[in-house]
């Protein structure tokens, strides 16, 4: 069954929002007065398509239908879960929560965007203050995946988990901020960065492409895949935390910042910072940069989804969740269905010809598991080896494509497993074709020998099945 989401707001928490939630399968009504709301959603979206699947080595949800509407009532009236996302105005969020209480139904848990407030804020003068609790995400939202979730003493255990378990759904990392506090925990990081930045530009110390550099060409890196106290405890070698801790401890008494005061925010230290800022990167456009930005996350977080790490961790969780299973052996079988990522285009602009080496490779696991030669089967010390691959190359794959393979066995007897592949673009485009010969062999000893009955039996049945299809061109 379809879920449905009613956003309120739809700036650019809101438009993140709904873009996360439509990619991800979910309907979404959109309330936002601004008469170019409709230019600056579709804008957003057409960001987040191009980018979101790219983290993923499966076809994501069919995309949910986004409506447009010109009220409160109608957008939370039917809705699932609800997103505010309006100014950090408090007496303004106030008056949304009495509009989305009027018509929403009683058991809709409401999440705000704010940055700053408590939930106990929001929940003044509300009729039923349970409801509502702090889901504060991060720009771009439909990529970054952490979310703060901070419930007040008056939301019950089981709607902060129903929360959570709506939020994990969508491929987001829930931080359950355990106590009320201003601004949370990810902003008073970043509040004290911005005062520390402001002092070094002011004094002319640095520059703002200055500080961003040492910020995305340093620590920023570490930070992305590690956090602050992992990294620090590594910093202190074999003998972990407790030796940064007592060699560097003493640094903090130095006075090495002016993080407890903030400059004066002048006429003349804005227009230093506008202007620095504009040289830094005033020939692009705000789309250009969030493209950038895009493509450069996408590259960063799939790097980090090849080492199982961090974010990485969390896309091939969700990626396994998406991931459906192959239900027929008729064949020919679809064994893949990916969008191609932008890491995987060359200077031409096309896909790379490794990559197609890497599809197929990814075709023939497919396979290998349909017939019961699965991880469970190669933890037990019997796989296959590719020992020949013929590929021919058709029309080029761009970045953003949607690919699918089509994949017959034929061969599959003995040792031996020969598979033919071709590769689609949605469109029915075909952009390539492969053969492949594998062999079956012993992983201790790394060389050929026959693989378990049950493995046998089910490659010759498949190849069996495969062989009354029309003859390929191989």
């Amino acid at each position: 069954m379809t879920m449905t989401a009613a956003i309120i707001g739809g700036g650019v928490i809101g438009g993140g929002w709904a873009a996360r939630l439509l990619l991800n399968g979910w309907d979404v009504a959109l309330f936002d007065p601004d008469p170019q709301a409709e230019r600056k959603m579709a804008e957003v979206l057409d960001n987040a398509r191009h980018a979101l699947p790219m983290l993923y080595d499966t076809a994501m949800p069919i995309e949910g239908e986004l409506r447009h509407v010109k009220a409160i009532a109608d957008a939370v009236a039917d809705a699932d879960f609800i997103i505010e996302s309006v100014p950090e105005r408090l007496d303004l969020k106030h008056k949304v929560f009495a509009e989305i209480e009027a018509s929403a139904r009683r058991d809709t848990v409401i999440g705000s965007s704010t940055s700053g407030f408590k939930p106990s804020e929001l929940q003044q003068g509300a009729k039923h203050p349970e409801r509502i609790l702090v889901t504060h995400p991060f720009n771009p939202v439909y990529l970054l995946p952490v979310i703060e979730v901070v419930p007040s003493p008056a939301n019950s255990t089981a709607s902060v988990d129903r929360t959570k378990a709506v939020l994990t759904g969508l491929g987001l990392h829930p931080l359950h901020v355990r106590a009320e506090i201003d601004a949370h925990i990810a902003d008073r990081f970043l509040e004290a960065v911005w005062r520390e930045a402001l002092w070094l530009i002011k004094d002319g110390i640095a520059t703002t492409q200055e500080i961003d550099d040492v910020i995305r060409y340093g620590f920023g890196l570490r930070w992305a895949q590690m956090g602050l106290f992992e990294t620090y405890r590594i910093a202190g070698g074999e003998a972990g935390m407790r030796h940064f801790v007592e060699q560097f401890g003493p640094c903090l008494s130095w006075p090495w910042t002016k993080l407890m005061d903030v400059p004066e925010l002048t006429d003349e230290l804005i227009d230093q910072i506008a202007d620095q800022s504009d040289a830094q990167s005033g020939a692009l456009s705000i789309r250009q940069l969030e493209r950038l930005r895009d493509n450069n996350l996408v590259a960063i977080m799939r790097a980090l989804k090849g080492q199982n790490a961090a974010a990485g961790a969390l896309l091939n969780k969700h990626q396994k969740a998406m991931t459906q299973p192959l239900t027929s052996d008729e064949g020919p079988i679809t064994v893949l269905r990916r969008v191609i990522p932008i890491d995987w285009t060359d200077y031409n602009g096309h896909m790379n010809e490794s990559r197609y080496g890497q599809v197929y490779s990814d075709a023939a696991d497919e396979i290998m598991k349909l017939v019961g030669a699965d991880p469970g089967y190669i933890a037990n010390g019997l796989s296959y080896f590719t020992v020949d691959i013929r590929i021919r190359f058709l029309a080029e794959a761009l970045a953003g494509d949607l690919i699918y393979v089509e994949s017959r066995v034929l061969e599959g007897k003995g040792k031996k497993l020969r598979i033919y592949n071709e590769m689609f673009r949605a469109d029915g485009t075909l952009l390539s074709s492969g053969e492949q010969l594998l062999i079956h062999v012993n992983l201790e000893t790394r060389r050929a020998c026959e693989p378990a009955d049950a493995v046998r039996d089910r490659l010759e049945a498949l190849a069996a099945a495969h062989a009354a299809l029309p003859p390929v061109k191989v």
